[in-house]
C-alpha cells in the first residue's frame, strides 16, 4: 500500500491485517460498527440497522447497507491518513480557451466567493446553460490554492460524460474517475470525479465538494450518501451544489442548512428552453400491444426520419422496451436504426457512446437518460408522460435534453399522454417560468 493512497481514503482493513498499517504515522483507526442493544450503528454510511437483519457467526455483524461497496463488519477496522494537501505547483493549470457568457462568469464568480468564504452554494441553472464550463475558473482557483476536490452526481453517465471534458481542460492536473464500473486502480489525485456512493469511500478528503444533479435519484433520498458526502469534505471544507430541477424538499432543506443559492435561467446560447407539448391519446399502449402504432406519434416520427434527425423515446417501464422498438421499427425505413437501452444493460454505455458516434438514429430508453447525457440535434418523445414514474423533476430533465446545441437551440419535446396529471402540468409550468425569467435577464 502506497501511503499516498491512504490520504483522506477510508479503509476497510481485516483486524488480522491491521499490523501492516500500525506503523504509519498519524494513522487513525476507527471502530466501524457500533453495536446497540438492538440495532447497529454503521460509521461508514452513518445508518441504524436491525441487529436481526444484520448478523454474524459468533455475535459479529455487519451492514447491509453499504454492502455494494464491499462488506465491513466487526470483523474489520476502519483506516485513514489525515489529507496533506501534497500537490505541486503547477504553471499551467487551466487548458480550456473558451469564453462564458456574462451570464455564466457572474455564476462562476459566486462560486469561487463561496469556496473563498467556504460558505456552501447552491447552483440553479436550467439543463443546458453550461454548468460545467461555469465551474473551471472555481476549479482553477481551487487548484491553485492546492485544495483536494472532488466532483460527485449519482450517475455513472453523467460521470462518464464529465470526465473527459474536465481532463481536456486541466489536463495538467491529477485526476481519477471512480464508479461502480471503472477498472483503474485507485491513486491519489488532486481532482476526483466518482459517483456520490463512492464518497463513503473517503473521510475529510476533500477542500471542495462540488455535487452534480443533486436532486436525482439515487441521493436526494439516501440518508448514507448525505451522511458520506458530509463525511468526505472536511470540517473547513465547502459544499457546492449544482442542480437543474430542485424540488420543494431540497429548497427547504438548502433554506434550512443557510446555504447561499443563485440560479441561471438561460442556457450558454441564449436561446429559451423547448416547452413540452402535451398530445392525450387514450389507447397509445393498446395500439402498441397490437403491433400498430397511433397515427399522431406516427407523424412526428416521419418528420424526424425526413428532416434526418436523431431522436430519444423514453417509456415508463424496461418491460415496455421491446414491444414499442419492434412496433417502432416496422414502420421505419430499414436504414434508420435504433436500439433500446435501460439500466441493467450490459452493453449500455457502448449504446450511448454508438449514438453520440450517430451509428443510431434513435434510442428507445428509460429514465436512465433523463440527465447528464448530450446529444446534439435531437427531439424527443415521452410515452406515458403522465406515469407515476415520471417525477416533475425526471420530466423536466427529460425536456431539457433537446435543444442544447447552439446549431439546432430547439426541436420537438412531445408527451404522450392518457391524460393531462399534476406532473406534467408542473413540469410545464417550471419550464415556462425560468423561460421568463430568462426573458427578464436577457432584456
Amino acid at each position: 500500500m502506497n501511503k499516498n493512497d491512504l490520504y483522506g481514503k477510508l479503509l476497510v482493513i481485516n483486524k488480522e491485517n491491521l499490523f501492516v498499517y500500525k506503523e504509519l504515522e498519524q494513522l487513525t483507526i476507527l471502530e466501524p460498527i457500533k453495536v446497540m442493544s438492538n440495532k447497529i450503528l454503521c460509521k461508514r454510511c452513518g445508518q441504524k440497522n436491525l441487529k436481526s437483519n444484520s448478523m454474524l457467526p459468533n455475535n459479529n455483524y455487519y451492514c447491509p447497507r453499504c454492502i455494494l461497496l464491499g462488506r465491513v463488519s466487526t470483523y474489520d477496522k476502519l483506516v485513514t491518513l489525515p489529507e496533506p494537501n501534497n500537490f505541486d505547483d503547477l504553471s499551467e493549470i487551466l487548458t480550456w480557451r473558451g469564453n462564458l457568457s456574462k451570464y455564466q462568469k457572474n455564476c462562476s464568480d459566486e462560486i469561487i466567493r463561496a469556496v473563498k468564504n467556504k460558505r456552501d452554494f447552491l447552483l440553479w441553472a436550467v439543463t443546458g446553460a453550461g454548468k460545467t464550463e461555469i465551474l473551471f475558473s472555481p476549479l482553477e482557483y481551487a487548484i491553485k490554492n492546492h485544495y483536494r476536490i472532488a466532483i460527485a452526481s449519482p450517475r455513472i453517465d453523467v460521470c462518464n460524460e464529465l470526465y473527459p471534458r474536465i481532463d481536456e481542460a486541466f489536463k495538467n492536473i491529477s485526476k481519477i474517475l471512480l464508479h461502480g464500473r471503472t477498472k483503474e486502480e485507485y491513486k491519489y489525485t488532486q481532482l476526483v470525479i466518482c459517483t456520490t456512493h463512492q464518497l463513503l469511500k473517503f473521510k475529510e478528503a476533500f477542500d471542495v465538494l462540488i455535487i452534480d444533479e443533486v436532486d436525482s435519484f439515487p441521493y436526494v433520498h439516501d440518508k448514507g450518501l448525505h451522511y458520506a458526502a458530509n463525511n468526505a469534505v472536511k470540517k473547513d471544507g465547502v459544499k457546492i451544489y449544482l442542480t437543474a430541477t430542485p424540488d420543494k424538499f431540497l429548497l427547504k432543506k438548502i433554506k434550512q442548512e443557510n446555504v447561499k443559492i443563485s440560479y441561471l435561467p438561460l442556457r450558454f446560447h441564449g436561446v429559451l428552453l423547448p416547452e413540452i407539448k402535451v398530445i392525450i391519446t387514450k389507447n397509445w399502449w393498446k395500439q402498441i400491444e397490437q403491433a400498430k402504432l397511433d397515427s399522431k406519434i406516427r407523424v412526428y416520427l416521419k418528420k424526424w426520419v425526413a428532416n434526418k434527425n436523431q431522436f430519444l423515446i423514453f417509456v415508463p417501464h424496461i418491460s415496455m422496451l421491446d414491444r414499442v422498438y419492434k412496433t417502432i421499427s416496422k414502420i421505419l425505413p430499414d436504414e434508420v436504426k435504433g436500439t433500446t437501452v435501460y439500466s441493467a444493460d450490459k452493453e449500455r454505455i457502448e449504446k450511448v457512446q454508438a449514438m453520440r458516434d450517430k451509428k443510431y438514429t434513435y434510442l428507445i430508453t428509460t429514465t436512465i437518460l433523463e440527465r447528464g447525457v448530450t446529444f446534439p440535434k435531437i427531439d424527443l418523445m415521452v410515452l406515458g408522460g403522465d406515469n407515476s414514474v415520471f417525477s416533475v423533476s425526471s420530466l423536466v430533465q427529460i425536456a431539457g435534453r433537446v435543444g442544447r446545441n447552439i446549431d439546432r437551440p430547439n426541436g420537438d419535446v412531445i408527451f404522450i399522454c392518457d391524460r393531462y396529471n399534476k406532473q406534467v402540468k408542473l413540469a410545464q409550468n417550471q419550464i415556462k417560468f425560468m423561460n421568463r425569467k430568462a426573458k427578464k435577464l436577457n432584456g
